[in-house]
């Protein structure tokens, strides 16, 4: 679920300005971040530099009625600075948006309110000041911005949602990989996200007391709203119930909003059971992100882009590079929410591994959004890139049993496959559909990971 975004909104204009004009302005400005859907909770409209500074303490007033992540330091023409640092400074640990408004044509000329002189002698003192800040000017006769600040206030609430999440990880750096380890202290100071580690025999221990009762309605689920290919052998919709209820019970005891599990050294391993149903399950019926093999940099970007767009941001890895696109594919499952048309499920083995139940879906083509989070020599980044997904061309991976499946997959059309190839941080990116890059971006800006 997307993070509600709270913002708290300061109206400024000099004191000897029209006062109608900058009511008028700001009131205008207000309606058009309030249409775009975020919840204002606590606003001051016509704030001057008044000799007495009045303005300024009823401003200051006003906004400590209310509880909100960012504010929004609207310029609707020049205003001496300490007017509007008298104000910020009663909220410097949040971020700001300085948003300059613009003037108006009238019979045939143009008439200005100095917005942007208020807003250029701000900028610079307010970094200087040491505020994280965002700032986003309009341009006459031009749409509002009113966007590119509500984008800027979600991230400053998704940032803040995140100081409390937790990431739970079943094990330890499944196949001994590299690309899936992450500094946790690192990425507690940083993103907020915090890894909680539990182990596999927790899991089991569950799985053996678990009753008919329990089980019954997530059999009743799966039934229902999976399409199977062919029939599944019984205890393998046994074990998927039994191993998702196990591992939703930690999840709900211990708050996390992710999963991570041990896949190929742990769960298939020593269960002898793939566990793409359990991730489908945790994905659909839990809402939490998921992802495989103790992917926990992986998991930590689901959970960023679940702030910032509500989206489950459902992970790809690649098997081919091309001149134009990649393959984007998975073994195992997409939720729910990536799927285009019905769950399609089939039974299936791979190499050594008895059989499990894969999942055959369709994955939704459009415009999206792929991020991945990761380390780069010592820095914390996130690569960003935009592309579309279309439907793949028949393929398959070597080893399953034949006729091999049509794995879930898209093909992404990018603008540089070279320039993604030189930049890219491990096999697994997550899926956004839609533009969603100014939204990382600036979530990006508040916790000071550079985007690559």
């Amino acid at each position: 679920m997307k993070t509600e975004c709270r913002v708290g909104f300061v109206g400024f204009g000099e004191v000897n300005t029209p006062q109608e004009i900058i009511v008028r302005k700001c009131n205008k400005a207000f309606e058009d971040l309030k249409a775009e859907g975020v919840n204002i909770t606590a606003s001051a409209l016509d704030v001057t530099d008044d000799y007495e500074g009045k303005d300024v303490a009823r401003a200051i007033a006003e906004l400590k009625c209310a509880e909100f992540d960012v504010l929004v330091l609207c310029i609707a023409g020049w205003i001496p600075t300490h007017a509007v640092v008298s104000v910020a400074e009663n909220f410097r640990h949040l971020p700001v948006v300085l948003w300059g408004l613009t003037g108006w044509y009238e019979d045939g000329r143009l008439v200005t309110t100095a917005d942007q002189a208020g807003t250029t002698a701000l900028r610079g003192t307010l970094v200087n000041l040491g505020y994280t800040v965002k700032y986003v000017y309009d341009i006459i006769d031009q749409k509002s911005n009113s966007k590119k600040v509500a984008d800027f206030c979600r991230a400053a609430s998704a940032s803040k949602t995140l100081r409390s999440a937790k990431l739970g990880t079943m094990g330890y750096r499944d196949m001994r990989l590299y690309g899936t380890l992450c500094d946790e202290t690192q990425l507690k100071r940083i993103t907020g996200v915090e890894v909680d580690c539990f182990e596999m025999l927790e899991m089991t221990q569950r799985v053996e007391k678990i009753t008919d009762e329990q089980r019954a309605p997530v059999i009743d689920y799966i039934k229902k709203n999976w399409h199977f290919t062919k029939e599944p052998a019984p205890q393998a919709v046994t074990d998927a119930a039994n191993y998702y209820l196990a591992v939703s019970q930690i999840a709900k005891e211990r708050n996390y909003s992710g999963v991570t599990l041990k896949d190929v050294d742990g769960m298939k391993r020593c269960c002898g059971f793939p566990p793409a149903p359990v991730f489908m399950l945790l994905s659909d019926l839990d809402g939490l992100c998921t992802v495989p093999e103790n992917d926990c940099c992986g998991g930590a970007t689901q959970l960023i882009l679940k702030a910032l767009t509500g989206q489950c941001a459902g992970y790809l890895e690649f098997y081919e590079f091309m001149t134009d696109r990649v393959l984007a594919g998975v073994p195992d499952y997409i939720p729910r929410e990536m799927t285009d048309g019905d769950t399609t499920i089939t039974p299936a083995a791979f190499g050594e591994l008895s059989q499990g139940l894969l999942n055959v879906s369709k994955v939704k083509p459009g415009k999206l959004t792929m991020c991945r989070l990761g380390m780069v020599r010592g820095q914390m980044v996130m690569h960003i890139v935009n592309g579309e997904g279309v439907a793949p061309r028949r393929w398959e991976e070597a080893g399953w049993t034949q006729p091999a499946p049509q794995l879930p997959a898209l093909e992404i059309l990018l603008p540089s496959v070279e320039d993604f190839a030189d930049k890219v941080l491990g096999q697994h990116y997550f899926i956004c559909y839609g533009d969603v890059s100014e939204q990382v971006k600036s979530f990006c800006a508040i916790n000071g990971i550079r985007v690559i």
